[in-house]
């Protein structure tokens, strides 16, 4: 091997793996099970494109180890201002362990050095036996190790070219004579980063002025009379503190390591191995970006035996233009990362075939072939995201991965309904299984014209979901994470999100085929992906019996929507704003001055300076004083002005949020308000209402329940409301199998004045309405991991008191207080805990050091089986009562849901009948010991019905 070819890459591995992480920390990877594996990947994925890109013949990547170094023995404080380090980094750090182990890329690290003085130790052997080394790097301390032979290589920002610093470059940079003066430079100004002080008073260009004067920091040390007045004076008192620095910014040279040049040598990766742990970590596309590597530099090794040419660095050479495209970032932000790196693959870079079908005679062809496949996906194209007022643009298919075809729907309606006929037979056939993503958009935009989607479906939104609950599930950002392919961006079509966004219908038919046909083709790949992992997790039954059954029982219900009486919204606002004018009054005559209600910060400085209601009160980064709901809770018993503060908010939301905004809710075609039920949203598994929440409407107030009296039924109908009573205290009874709780449910008794009778040791008769209260509140409390501090709060008991409260539950529920141990041990162990149908959630941080985050997943732990479990009932009853309702040829629809309760409008003819069978249901959804009650109501309105 000549001098020429042997080329040393000494990769800085913190400086890799903390751009990985905070690259992608708004936009973080998790596995299935919730695992953060950014910053794994983002080194892994670095470390491959080097490989690609540079072609190294040796390597390795050198670690910090240990906490203390010489530096810390001469400094206490050397970088101690830097945070302690991020949790997924630290769970992080095994696993790229064992990827360099399996890839056979010597790992390297010297107890009680920096990696800085190991790089630094290896690249002046190195240099002796006739290497050039890349010191891959952004730390400018690296400099001061610069030669002809030791260079830093600096990747490029936001897809630019990578920056290699060699002695020219370094003394053009610092405007100094030897890189050797990088030392001194930071010995005058210090490093925030690593906490070196430095000379007081002297910043970068001071620093700068005196190394072109004075060569070194010792010689500007010995000639300070020649500077002037303040500067002098703190130069020369920081005298000391400079040399100091100077120590500590010099990377050490000698420590203990050989250079065995053969150990270094860019070796064939265990391939099975590195295959397992990606397996492991789901880095499903990494892999052959690794194998493509390795085959590239397999082949030049190849070439040069053959024709024993030079190997440069692929920056420097001629090909240097057209691989400017392919630079990774290390350390830009996400978006350049994602636009330099080249392991991303994208329309342009793969192989597939995308026709469009626009003639009556090719697209019945098209769909004889559908017919005779098992497994199709599709996906539409849209004027809008509004399901009610939308018009098709066009519809793709795929059934196998790179093949997909567009169909273009006229813009006339009539010419539109043609072609939907042509492909009716597609989508009613129950034998083929159709998959898309958010498939209960497309079922309502193809209902819409009168196309049913039957059969059997696959939603890969909501498989996703249901294997990583905590997770994003949009189709882009699953296709990068899960195919690490980058589909085309609707924005960079029609333009970004606003008033002069177009549509599809702007764009020319290629441009339409390639976007919609590239939908439904990784879609069909995501499919191919998810469709085992269900199986595999034990959630397939779930996913197929009752997420897909559910999903059109909810486009049913969005369908039907919901009327609302506008006047008495009206009315509502009128009353709010009086109440509104008359709170305002009696907050100002209690702190004796009017503000404006809606300033935090005057709010603020009346409630903690003039009030000095907290002599502790915190401030947020703004320097004013927080006075969030919470905030203001903790001080409600020490000023009355504090409960018409919160009561102003309350009735202000009310009327921002609700009284005011639900009219421009109302769909102008059907006259009714239409909201959108969420099946992957919350990921306890219940369902959430969007445009608008129809569910966080208060109905603990008075004025929260009067927003109800505006949803009803119209004329000739009535609304029913059904709802479980104390469903997740009846499940914690069933889960746990705490007898004492089953008995008190079995024998019909108010559970909470039994749990005081219990607590109190006291007839049940005797109960007081305040034990019952505190009874309650703990009973509740319980479910959510309360503790002795939460309780005292809400109880106003005190905190020892509170915590007496709690023992004596635990010791009349003594079932209880297992289960709960036992469900963090489960959690502990698996990572994840269970609801009684096989939902899991996912509890990634149940082994965290830090205790708040770790006593939050401990809480999690706990009601996530519980609150899941109640959601995975109702979700069965729904399904049951829409196959009753259709079965029986009812006209009774099913509108809303709200966690625990449902809403119906029935003809008044069908009440009783309805009634009957929605409360049989309910209460029959799935067989428990503990009784599950459920209570209905009749009425003109919501209010009246609840």
């Amino acid at each position: 091997m000549t001098n020429s070819d042997k080329r040393l890459f000494l990769i800085d591995a913190y400086a890799m793996i903390f751009r990985g992480y905070y690259a992608l920390i708004r936009n973080p990877r998790l596995t299935s099970k919730g695992f953060d594996t950014s910053a794994i990947f983002g080194f892994t994925n670095s470390l491959i494109e080097l490989i690609r890109r540079e072609k190294p013949t040796h390597l390795a990547v050198v670690f910090d180890v240990g906490k203390e170094n010489v530096r810390t023995a001469d400094f206490t404080e050397y970088k101690a201002n830097r945070s302690d380090t991020p949790e997924a980094i630290k769970n992080a750090v095994p696993y790229i362990h064992r990827i360099l182990e399996a890839m056979h890329i010597p790992i390297l690290g010297v107890e009680g050095y920096e990696a800085d003085d190991v790089i630094g130790t290896i690249a002046n052997k190195a240099e002796k036996e006739g290497y050039t080394t890349f010191m891959v790097t952004p730390d400018k301390d690296f400099a001061q190790l610069v030669t002809d032979k030791i260079k830093i290589y600096k990747p490029g920002l936001k897809g630019g070219d990578v920056e290699i610093l060699g002695v020219e470059e370094v003394k053009a940079k610092y405007e100094i004579e030897d890189p050797k003066q990088v030392i001194d430079f930071l010995a005058m100004m210090g490093d925030a980063v690593d906490n070196i002080p430095g000379l007081e008073g002297v910043g970068e260009k001071t620093a700068m002025k005196f190394l072109k004067e004075f060569g070194s920091i010792e010689n500007l040390l010995a000639n300070t009379d020649q500077l002037k007045g303040k500067l002098k004076e703190k130069v020369e008192n920081s005298a000391e503190r400079g040399i100091l620095s100077k120590k500590l910014a010099t990377i050490i040279c000698d420590v203990p390591v050989e250079f065995h040049q053969e150990q270094y040598d860019l070796d064939i990766p265990d391939f099975e191995k590195v295959r397992e742990i990606f397996d492991e970590i789901e880095f499903r596309r990494l892999y052959e970006n690794l194998y493509r590597a390795f085959h590239e530099q397999s082949e030049i090794s190849n070439q040069q035996s053959a024709n024993e040419s030079d190997s440069k660095p692929v920056s420097q050479n001629a090909e240097s233009g057209k691989q400017n495209a392919l630079q990774l970032d290390l350390f830009a932000d996400f978006e350049a990362l994602e636009q330099s790196t080249s392991t991303t693959l994208n329309i342009e870079t793969t192989d597939k075939i995308y026709q469009y079908i626009d003639t009556e005679k090719a697209q019945k062809i098209l769909v004889k072939n559908l017919l005779a496949q098992k497994v199709v996906c599709f996906d539409t194209e849209t004027t809008s995201l509004n399901e009610m007022e939308t018009e098709l643009i066009g519809m793709s298919f795929c059934y196998r991965k790179g093949l997909a075809y567009y169909i273009p729907i006229s813009e006339n309606q009539e010419e539109a309904k043609k072609t939907l006929e042509i492909f009716r037979p597609f989508f009613e056939k129950k034998e083929i299984l159709k998959i898309a993503h958010n498939l209960k958009f497309d079922y309502k935009v193809l209902k819409h014209y009168g196309v049913e989607v039957e059969g059997a479906i696959f939603d890969t939104m909501i498989a996703h979901y249901l294997l990583n609950p905590d997770g994003r599930h949009g189709m882009d950002y699953l296709s990068e994470i899960y195919l690490n392919y980058k589909p085309v961006s609707i924005e960079s079509l029609i333009g970004k999100k606003g008033k002069n966004q177009g549509t599809l219908r702007d764009v020319s038919l290629e441009e339409q085929t390639n976007y919609a046909a590239e939908d439904a083709d990784v879609t069909f790949q995501l499919y191919e992906i998810f469709a085992p992992q269900l199986k595999k997790e034990g959630v397939e039954d779930l996913f197929y019996h009752i997420e897909m059954p559910l999903m059109r029982v909810l486009a049913k219900m969005e369908f039907a929507g919901i009327s609302l009486d506008e006047s008495w919204l009206i009315q509502e606002s009128k009353d709010l704003e009086n109440d509104l004018k008359n709170l305002e009054t009696k907050i100002f005559e209690l702190c004796g001055e009017e503000f404006n209600m809606n300033s935090p910060k005057q709010l603020g400085e009346i409630l903690f300076e003039k009030l000095k209601l907290d002599p502790k009160a915190k401030k947020t980064k703004t320097g004013q004083y927080a006075t969030s709901e919470d905030i203001l809770q903790k001080l409600a018993s020490k000023h009355e002005i504090i409960q018409y503060i919160l009561e102003y908010r309350t009735y202000q939301k009310l009327k921002s949020t609700y009284v005011d905004a639900l009219p421009n809710q109302i769909d102008k075609d059907t006259k009714r308000v239409h909201t959108n039920f969420s099946q992957t949203t919350a990921a306890t598994g219940r369902l959430a209402s969007l445009n608008p929440n129809l569910q966080n409407i208060p109905i603990r107030t008075l004025r929260g329940q009067q927003i109800r009296g505006a949803f009803v039924a119209d004329k000739g109908n009535k609304l029913i409301s059904a709802d479980y009573s104390q469903i997740e205290l009846r499940l914690i009874a069933e889960i746990s199998g705490e007898e004492n709780m089953i008995k008190a449910f079995q024998n019909g008794e108010d559970i909470h004045a039994s749990t005081a009778a219990k607590l109190f040791k006291i007839p049940i008769e005797e109960v007081t309405k305040t034990q019952r209260s505190q009874a309650k509140t703990v009973n509740f409390g319980i479910i959510y991991g309360q503790g002795a501090f939460a309780l005292a709060e809400q109880t106003g008991l005190s905190r020892t008191e509170a915590k007496q409260l709690i023992d004596s539950y635990y010791e009349t529920y003594p079932k209880l207080k297992e289960f709960m141990a036992e469900q963090v041990a489960k959690a502990r162990k698996l990572g994840y805990v269970e609801t009684i149908l096989g939902r899991k959630r996912h509890l990634q941080d149940i082994n965290s050091n830090n205790f708040v985050v770790k006593g939050h997943a401990e809480r999690n732990a706990v009601n996530a089986p519980i609150q899941g479990s109640a959601a995975d009932i109702i979700k069965l009853a729904m399904i049951k009562i829409q196959e009753v309702l259709e079965q029986e040829h009812l006209k009774t629809k099913m509108l809303l849901q709200v966690h625990d309760e449902l809403v119906f409008e029935a003809p008044e003819n069908e009440v009783e009948t309805a009634k009957k069978l929605i409360k049989e249901n309910m209460e029959n959804a799935y067989k428990t010991e503990v009784p599950l009650l459920v209570e209905v109501g009749v009425g003109e309105n919501w209010l009246e019905a609840h």
